[in-house]
């Protein structure tokens, strides 16, 4: 068993099947889940667990080279905003419904229980070395 970094064996599976390139969507339980993509939803109740602490938590385990948001966060979540400028420097915004149609292409959708809106972030996976 393991015992530290995630926990959860559908999240830590998926994460370990990720490669460079691979798109994951972090998303609050307003973002419509697109077709296709693995989707490990950890919603349970409203807020939790909380963007901020999914973000954390597979920041902690990826390499990320790159990240792309809704321009409108900055209006409609300012604290989402704050959180995702201080830990992705060099993200990128885009319209939401662009920001819909880059998460049709992504290999990992991990919902949260994030009832605010506009909690949600594509990263792109890079590699460690």
């Amino acid at each position: 068993m393991k015992k530290a970094g995630i926990l959860n064996r559908h999240l830590a599976g998926a994460l370990a099947e990720l490669g460079h390139g691979d798109g994951v969507l972090i998303c609050d339980v307003g973002m419509p889940v697109p077709a296709g993509p693995r989707v490990v939803d950890l919603a349970f109740r409203a807020g939790v667990p909380s963007f901020a602490e999914v973000l954390d938590g597979l920041l902690d385990e990826l390499v990320v080279e790159g990240a792309t948001a809704a321009d409108e966060i900055r209006d409609a979540n300012p604290e989402a905003a704050r959180l995702l400028a201080a830990r992705l420097p060099g993200l990128a915004h885009v319209p939401h419904d662009e920001l819909k149609a880059l998460s049709t292409g992504a290999r990992l959708v991990v919902r949260t229980g994030e009832a605010r809106p506009y909690a949600n972030v594509l990263l792109w996976c890079g590699v460690f070395f």
